[in-house]
């Protein structure tokens, strides 16, 4: 016997002055909504709205959000299994609980192949996500009050970084690093010159826009110069650097690298902290445990080794075709008529493409015209002047596309889409028959080792 949903109800949310209103009044008519529903109708009603999303995104649409992927199938089964809820406190082959022999022998896989795809000595993989890596690695390797330099928010450098994110709720200071709008990468020079004035704890690069590897080795010189840590935020790129398209950071200077699984890696929502310095690393586990993870999901854990596993076999390949693509993506955007950003550098050397969204109205408004028509983006920040009300880039990513088994033909059958919708005024049902055609070619995830 259930309980009535009025006895259920504890009245309507309150009002949340902080959140957009017009999210805030959507949240309220959903959770009306949802209150006098009883618990076998609330199930079918989650049911519903996973299967229909599924269906969407991952059947129906062509996704360029460049912060999401598809999982291999063996990875995404495991994400579902009875590992899940099991707790795992401590080390894998000393854990407080009993009954986990399997288990451990699961987490030491995983941290091992993280470490082969990284070249790092120690691979913290119990974090929950890309941006409690952030927070780990700010723990371990600075205190509050500590300066540090980031990619500032007009690049894409990433909320973590600043002070509304968890460098900030930690406690330090925030300084931006020069940037470079024409090679949209760090200014050297100018790095050097301001780390000279600020004297920084960290140096962190890393954004959510990257279209072009960083001189790492000049970041490590001036960090030396100024005694100060380096920090890489992989959480975009780290499929590419797995597979070796991007350079990998610890081989280049980075004392710490920290990533998300999923993006461009291709696995599991997560995070990974790495190091090859043992003091760094000694501080990470003591902050993993019994700090801030304690436990873990182990269904998580289970899917990352998975995707690993898929990047270990088939990471090259992949990483070279997410370039490829993005590149052919950017070429045929800026033949219809876009203003792609890096036209004399080839546009990327990742998988990302940056649009000036300025003509367009800005970057949300273009991501949110694009959705009817099956086509997924995002807006984000660029380093071109501004536009009112709105993000002045568009961001699209190869990465997901090309899991699917889409290549640089496709890519041009994209932009057309795009040109379609954005720039020859058609109305976004007839291009989204047309995004959906092309995406029913392609049903089988590829790059992994079922493949």
């Amino acid at each position: 016997m259930t309980d009535a949903p009025e006895q259920r109800r504890v009245g309507p949310p309150p009002s949340r002055p902080w959140v957009p209103s017009a999210a805030d009044a959507w949240y309220a008519r959903l959770a009306d909504e949802a209150a006098v529903l009883d618990p076998a109708a609330l199930v079918a009603r989650v049911e519903h709205w996973v299967e229909h999303q599924a269906w969407w995104t991952d059947d129906t649409c062509i996704n360029l959000n460049a912060a999401t992927n598809i999982m291999s199938p063996r990875a995404r089964a495991l994400m579902g299994s009875t590992l899940g809820p099991r707790p795992s406190l401590g080390y894998a082959g000393d854990k407080y609980e009993t009954g986990l022999a399997d288990t451990e022998r699961i987490e030491v896989v995983a941290a091992e192949l993280a470490r082969a795809l990284f070249h790092a000595a120690f691979a913290e993989i119990r974090v929950l996500s890309g941006s409690l890596a952030n927070l780990y690695a700010f723990m371990a390797i600075a205190r509050p009050g500590d300066a540090v330099m980031v990619v500032p928010e007009s690049a894409a450098g990433h909320a973590t970084h600043h002070a509304h994110g968890a460098a900030g709720l930690y406690g330090l200071t925030i300084h931006d690093i020069p940037f470079d709008p024409v090679a949209m990468n760090v200014d050297v020079d100018g790095l050097a010159r301001r780390a000279r004035d600020v004297r920084p704890a960290v140096v962190l690069v890393g954004a959510s826009l990257v279209l072009f590897p960083y001189d790492l080795a000049a970041v490590r010189r001036i960090a030396d110069d100024v005694g100060a840590r380096v920090m890489f935020d992989a959480a975009h790129v780290a499929g590419l650097i797995a597979g070796g398209a991007f350079p990998s950071p610890l081989d280049h200077g980075a004392d710490v690298l920290t990533m998300s699984t999923y993006k461009s890696f291709g696995g599991p929502p997560g995070g990974v902290v790495l190091t090859n310095d043992a003091g760094i690393a000694e501080r990470l586990d003591r902050i993993a445990y019994p700090g801030l993870s304690a436990n873990t999901d182990l269904g998580r854990i289970a899917a990352l080794a998975v995707a690993e596993a898929d990047l270990l076999a088939h990471g090259p390949a992949y990483a070279r075709r997410c370039v490829e693509n993005a590149q052919a993506l950017g070429a045929a955007l800026g033949a219809e008529g876009f203003a792609v950003l890096g036209e004399r550098m080839g546009y990327t050397r990742s998988h990302h493409v940056a649009v000036d969204a300025r003509p367009l109205g800005g970057g949300t408004k273009t991501a949110r015209r694009l959705e009817p028509a099956n086509i997924l983006a995002t807006g984000i920040p660029l380093p071109i002047p501004a536009v009112a009300g709105d993000y002045n880039g568009l961001r699209l990513g190869t990465q997901e596309v090309t899991r699917w088994g889409m290549g640089p033909a496709e890519m041009a059958h994209v932009a057309q889409l795009m040109a379609r919708l954005l720039l020859r005024g058609e109305h976004a049902a007839a291009v989204a028959r047309d995004a959906a055609a092309l995406r029913a070619a392609f049903r089988t995830v590829g790059f992994c080792i079922d493949a």
